[in-house]
């Protein structure tokens, strides 16, 4: 009799002690890191839900039928993404991207920025000129800073921030490359949003300016 009750129990136990299934979503890719070989990225599903997950070498990537890598991937690019849930965390683990639609989404439209500083009402004028559609402007501590993105520690949360090509970098006043902005430092950043909704940097101030005189 006992070893017939334990033999019933083994179906109940099996199922406990099964790992999640897979899940399949599909949506467009917003973000991810690069160049690095493992990380995390997001898309935004057809719910307008946004999901992040996170990947590694191990994770198979795929875009017209050929092997790529996450960080290869283009944001806009529609992607399905089969994940497993990982223990202890909220973040799934991606085990196979597939590139749904690969058609290179358009070109962001590029702001003639003025090369001379300008004067106005408001001293922060001098180094943020009125710009089309630059009407955000964040404050905050570095948090991550890549190639691509910036990660700001704000009052209201982390603030990702995608970096333009035509991005200017001002410090104590003056013009700087884009190498010195670093982790840690409380930087003022005027920009706007761009055709997918994501916010992008058109100037990115820090220095003798921030502090109360």
């Amino acid at each position: 009799m006992r070893a017939f009750a334990m033999l019933a129990l083994l179906p109940l136990l099996s199922s406990a002690q099964a790992p999640p299934a897979a899940t399949l979503t599909k949506g467009v890719l917003l973000e991810r890191d690069t160049p690095a070989a493992e990380g995390e990225f997001s898309i935004r599903a057809d719910d307008n839900q946004v999901y992040r997950y996170r990947y590694d070498s191990r994770t198979y990537a795929v875009r017209d039928s050929r092997l790529t890598t996450v960080p290869a991937l283009t944001p806009g690019e529609d992607v399905e993404v089969i994940s497993d849930a990982v223990a202890g965390s909220l973040v799934r683990y991606a085990r196979d991207v597939h590139v749904v639609s690969s058609a290179p989404p358009p070109a962001r439209p590029r702001i003639a920025l003025p090369t001379r500083l300008v004067t106005g009402l408001d001293p922060l004028d001098r180094f943020f000129p009125a710009l089309p559609d630059g009407d955000l402007t964040f404050s905050g501590v570095v948090y991550r800073v890549t190639g691509e993105r910036v990660v700001l520690h704000t009052r209201h949360g982390d603030q990702p921030i995608l970096l333009r090509g035509d991005t200017r970098y001002v410090a104590d006043g003056e013009s700087v490359n884009s190498a010195a902005l670093k982790p840690n430092m409380r930087v003022f950043i005027r920009g706007g949003k761009d055709i997918w909704d994501q916010v992008e940097a058109y100037q990115v101030f820090w220095g003798g300016i921030l502090q109360p005189r």
